[in-house]
């Protein structure tokens, strides 16, 4: 359901609607396929009118189950013949919604747990299934869906479980959808997700290793890149003899197209980013990192853990390119301190001698800026190799950054808000942060974004996973240049502006002059007041 509240147009703003720019969409993960944390076309939201006078809660949209995935939104979407600025959001509880943001209409809800046998009970996964909290009370869509609005498509993995009524065997699913923006149903058969690897690693059989939907958690964002949808899992808890897993899907028919295990001779080696999805650059390849996991790429072997990898796809399938791994992969393997619980961001070109680069941060802290197009692989004693490493600079990064006007933003775990400048004439990153928050976050550390007119009007937003007192997430707005100056937060008029029952890793999603948090079985929606 939505709030209501009063408002009035003036005549004259309605006279000049035609002469208002372009409305955006957000159709992906951090707002863009570099990952890039940035929506530059934000016209509405300024640094003079982002405060708690002018600004606060406008609406509250009441879903089932618990949102993880970062809340979408695209506008003029034709609904039984009329045009509707749309907010979709995907749940725990397998269902996705689409709403009118400006009339908080609900305008379909699909869900992913419909038997198509009597017999058969679908629902979601219970943390109990996996024996893991890191999720909980249920499993079913984690990843961030990703939409095509050229063919009004959204693409969506949802984890299901199936009990035979009659045997009582239980069996777990990972399908892949593609309902249409429009109607929430399904545009082609769902795909389930089925796949095999060879190799002699952990739970392989007879030279080969299988996918197990059970052990396998889907929580980066889902990718479009070459006409494929791509996806990626790592495990729930780093429980059983799991393996990270990238695949690619023909965006037309879902028919697999490639897949790639990053430890085929090892263990583990979760692709995840904390919600975070692989990228794509202007070629065509893929970036993605790695957790913990056995890594023996540097003597000959395919095992890929605690790396950032660049891969390529053609008819073939999906084949590694290049690589960069740490200098003390095995430490950080032994110490559970993965490369890959933060997200890759690729940079714009540059003019200088690394046009392609791309920064990672893990657990470790340690920022890391790559020349994509020779990554380094892996260098005994130091990490001298690749363009800068600049070691535990912040806390453990789990999720997005940003990078915005020459600027990147990290929040770490028990860390403050932090942001590095990038100088175009040398590449290299400050030693030091430029400006930071007042405040220190916990665990787990914001995903931050960034909104703004261009170069102008730059606002950071961030999710503060606030278990304590209240759990309410707490939505915080700085001014990007100067991070000491904070613009905004949800609690200083608690009563109206208080934010949703808190989830982990949530990214807000800023679209046409608003502000989206998603939390336990609501998003709430932020904007100018009226």
């Amino acid at each position: 359901m939505k709030e209501t509240w009063s408002r009035v147009v003036p005549f004259f703003v309605l006279l000049c609607s035609s002469l208002l720019p372009a409305q955006v969409a957000v159709t992906t993960y951090q707002y863009d396929t570099s990952r890039s944390g940035m929506n530059p076309n934000e016209t509405t939201l300024t640094l003079s009118n982002v405060n708690a006078s002018q600004f606060g809660r406008l609406s509250i949209f009441s879903v089932q189950g618990y949102v993880y995935a970062q809340p979408l939104y695209v506008p003029n979407v034709t609904i039984n013949g009329a045009p509707h600025k749309v907010l979709y959001v995907a749940t725990e509880h397998d269902q996705v919604y689409a709403f009118d943001v400006t009339t908080g209409q609900q305008l379909w809800q699909t869900s992913f747990l419909h038997a198509l046998n009597p017999q058969v009970t679908v629902s979601t996964v219970s943390n109990t299934d996996v024996n893991c909290n890191d999720l909980k009370p249920e499993i079913g869509i984690t990843g961030t869906p990703v939409i095509d609005t050229a063919t009004n498509t959204l693409y969506v993995v949802a984890e299901t479980k199936q009990i035979n009524n009659l045997t009582q065997v239980t069996t777990f699913y990972h399908t892949l959808h593609a309902i249409d923006i429009r109607t929430g149903l399904d545009q082609v058969s769902p795909h389930t997700i089925i796949a095999v690897a060879r190799g002699t690693g952990s739970g392989s059989l007879g030279g080969v290793i299988a996918f197990n939907p059970l052990l396998a958690m889907q929580r980066p964002g889902l990718l479009l890149a070459d006409g494929q949808v791509w996806v990626s899992w790592a495990s729930h808890c780093d429980l059983g003899e799991y393996h990270g897993w990238l695949m690619s899907f023909n965006q037309t028919t879902l028919s697999p197209s490639g897949v790639f295990a990053d430890t085929p001779n090892g263990e583990e080696g979760g692709i995840w980013g904390g919600g975070s999805g692989p990228a794509v650059d202007a070629n065509g390849s893929i970036y993605a990192g790695t957790g913990n996991g056995i890594f023996d790429a540097n003597d000959g072997g395919i095992d890929y853990g605690d790396s950032v990898i660049r891969f390529t796809w053609s008819a073939s399938g999906i084949a590694v390119a290049d690589y960069f791994t740490p200098w003390d992969q095995q430490t950080l393997d032994e110490h559970d301190t993965d490369v890959g619980s933060g997200g890759v961001v690729l940079l714009p070109d540059q003019s200088g001698p690394y046009p392609h680069l791309l920064i990672q941060v893990g657990k470790e802290g340690t920022i890391d800026l790559v020349n994509r197009d020779n990554m380094g692989h892996w260098h005994s004693g130091n990490d001298d190799q690749i363009v800068q490493t600049l070691p535990f600079e912040i806390g453990g990064v789990f999720g997005g950054e940003a990078f915005w006007n020459n600027n990147a933003y990290f929040n770490g775990a028990n860390d403050a808000l932090k942001v590095f400048s990038f100088n175009p004439q040398t590449e290299q990153l400050s030693t030091a942060p430029t400006s930071q928050s007042p405040e220190t976050f916990g665990f787990p550390p914001a995903t931050p974004g960034v909104s703004s007119n261009g170069t102008s009007n730059g606002i950071v937003w961030i999710v503060e996973d606030d278990t304590q007192p209240s759990g309410n997430a707490i939505l915080r707005a700085y001014n990007a240049t100067n991070l000491a100056t904070e613009l905004y937060n949800s609690q200083q008029n608690p009563t109206r502006d208080q934010g949703p029952l808190a989830v982990k890793y949530s990214a807000p999603t800023v679209a046409d002059g608003h502000v989206f948090v998603g939390g336990q079985g609501q998003v709430m929606m932020y904007g100018l007041l009226q």
